[in-house]
């Protein structure tokens, strides 16, 4: 093929067949190259590299075929961002629909294939700065969990990491996460606590000493609704009113609801845990203030594959 095929939504029609047949279907290729780009990371879904070739798949979902992708199991070093994963991008700003198994930043030296890593990469693609050597500009101004997928925003000038990081301290950025928890929650329910970095095993957890100085901790707000009944859990929304370092995981997990996938906020929970691909928690919606424009901007994107692979078994 001499050029790579353009993305394509998944019709109607094609709902719920597996991918390869997708893949066949909307590129005109056969079944054997149609599983080998699949298996070869060369497909994406939303922006999320898939190679389970018999994924179910849901209509408006945007298929990319990345001839250039690398194979799955090399370096993250030679991997790339899909086009599909770049929700909006102006001079100020870029808006990502991150994929879960992806770091925000680096943990650590040695750590490569990072989303900053990738996103300034796909700028440099843009702008042609990689041709002139030059590193393009990227602020950090929040992250998502590894496992975590959805909205998150970068900040390109000194004007809009200063006006960002200033609404984030402030708590006036509209945040909305999509999870499946654990259990049965009916009713809209608020969680306040304060939140500190060691509840005394290692983990991050609230303050529950009565004695505690009141400025032990970080005060983390998240307001969680059900949205709809699953089995063995509930499909809810999280709205956050502040920004705690793995505040919807420690808050959910303390009310005795973790999320499906959860691995680490379990200790002590007893009931059986449902098997998931990953954590499913999914960042929905992301709004703030423009900082040039002064506008209120707001960007969602839905869940992943895997997300919904997920929800559509606890329905069933």
């Amino acid at each position: 093929m001499s050029a790579p095929p353009e993305p394509r939504p998944i019709p109607p029609e094609l709902a719920g067949r597996p991918l390869d047949g997708v893949v066949r279907a909307l590129f005109g290729t056969t079944w054997g190259d149609a599983r080998k780009w699949i298996t070869t990371g060369k497909v994406h879904l939303d922006g999320e590299r898939v190679t389970d070739a018999r994924r179910k798949t849901r209509a408006g979902t945007l298929v990319t075929v990345v001839m250039t992708a690398p194979k799955p199991g090399k370096s993250a070093r030679g991997a790339s961002l899909d086009d599909a994963a770049i929700v909006h991008m102006d001079t100020h700003v870029v808006v990502v629909n991150k994929p879960a198994g992806v770091s925000t930043i680096p943990y650590d030296e040695g750590e490569k294939g990072t989303l900053d890593e990738l996103v300034r990469a796909w700028l440099s693609r843009q702008t042609r700065r990689g041709d002139r050597g030059e590193r393009p500009a990227l602020g950090v101004v929040h992250r998502l969990d590894k496992e975590t997928s959805g909205v998150l925003v970068f900040t390109r000038t000194w004007l809009a990491k200063q006006s960002l990081s200033s609404q984030f301290r402030a708590h006036t950025v509209h945040r909305v996460y999509l999870a499946m928890a654990h259990g049965v929650i009916e009713s809209a329910r608020t969680f306040r606590s304060r939140i500190l970095a060691d509840r005394g095993d290692g983990l991050r957890g609230s303050l529950r000493n009565p004695r505690g100085r009141a400025e032990d901790g970080q005060l983390a707000i998240t307001h969680v609704e059900p949205i709809e009944a699953l089995d063995g859990a509930t499909l809810v929304t999280c709205r956050l009113e502040t920004g705690r370092t793995h505040q919807i995981r420690v808050h959910l997990s303390e009310a005795g609801h973790p999320i499906v996938g959860e691995r680490v906020y379990v200790r002590g929970y007893t009931a059986p845990q449902i098997p998931a691909p990953r954590m499913m928690l999914h960042a929905a919606e992301l709004g703030f203030t423009h900082p040039a424009t002064q506008e209120q901007v707001r960007f969602e994107r839905p869940p992943p594959a895997d997300f919904e692979e997920t929800l559509q078994r606890l329905r069933g």
